[in-house]
């Protein structure tokens, strides 16, 4: 079993919308960090992004190149499956509908894969049509290593593990395949408001 790093400090605040916070959640003011293994710090000059696997074409992005693309700001709340949430949180990045719009593909899944050997699995339909983002931005800063940077995943409908940090690449796939904590027993979609916590959730 992969070794686990953590930070948790998962300071509650008080007075927030209880419409905002999903059931068994409380919500935070910082954002504690959570890893399975050491944290990997790649350079954005050595860092790229892919996207292969049931694709009539691969494509590549350099940082400069992803840089290069139409970005968006976007201000969501998350949560992580560790039952804390963080709401407000602003995040700029390229979405995936623009990504993804460069590939001919008739895959439904697709695996996320990063440095360190994560990956993650999720259905297209959950990260189409502005659902989620590759982001390079926290609260108008470069992200930061421990959070995922040089670029992470943002899904912010789903738990935060799908979320993949130090994310390389999409791997379209036309059957699902599960991830490294969906093949550990956590729950394949991860729905923070049904508490898709774990397999049978």
């Amino acid at each position: 079993m992969a070794r686990i790093s953590r930070r948790l400090r998962g300071r509650r605040r008080r007075e927030v919308d209880p419409a905002r916070v999903p059931p068994g959640q409380y919500v935070v003011d910082d954002f504690p960090v959570l890893s399975a293994g050491p944290t990997p710090r790649t350079a954005p000059e050595q860092w790229s992004f892919q996207i292969d696997g049931a694709v009539a074409e691969p494509i590549t992005w350099t940082w400069e190149q992803f840089r290069a693309m139409p970005s968006q700001t976007i201000t969501v709340d998350i949560h992580c499956v560790t039952k804390w949430s963080k709401l407000d949180t602003a995040w700029t990045g390229v979405s995936l509908d623009a990504l993804l719009e460069r590939v001919e593909t008739e895959a439904d899944h697709l695996t996320a894969w990063c440095d360190g050997g994560y990956t993650t699995n999720l259905a297209l339909e959950d990260v189409a049509g502005g659902k989620a983002w590759v982001v390079y931005e926290f609260g108008g800063e470069p992200l930061a290593a421990e959070h995922g940077g040089p670029a992470r995943l943002l899904v912010p409908d789903l738990y935060l593990w799908k979320s993949a940090k130090w994310v390389r690449g999409l791997t379209l796939t036309p059957q699902d395949e599960p991830g490294f904590w969906e093949a550990a027993g956590y729950h394949n979609h991860g729905d923070p408001w049904k508490e898709q916590r774990y397999s049978g959730d």
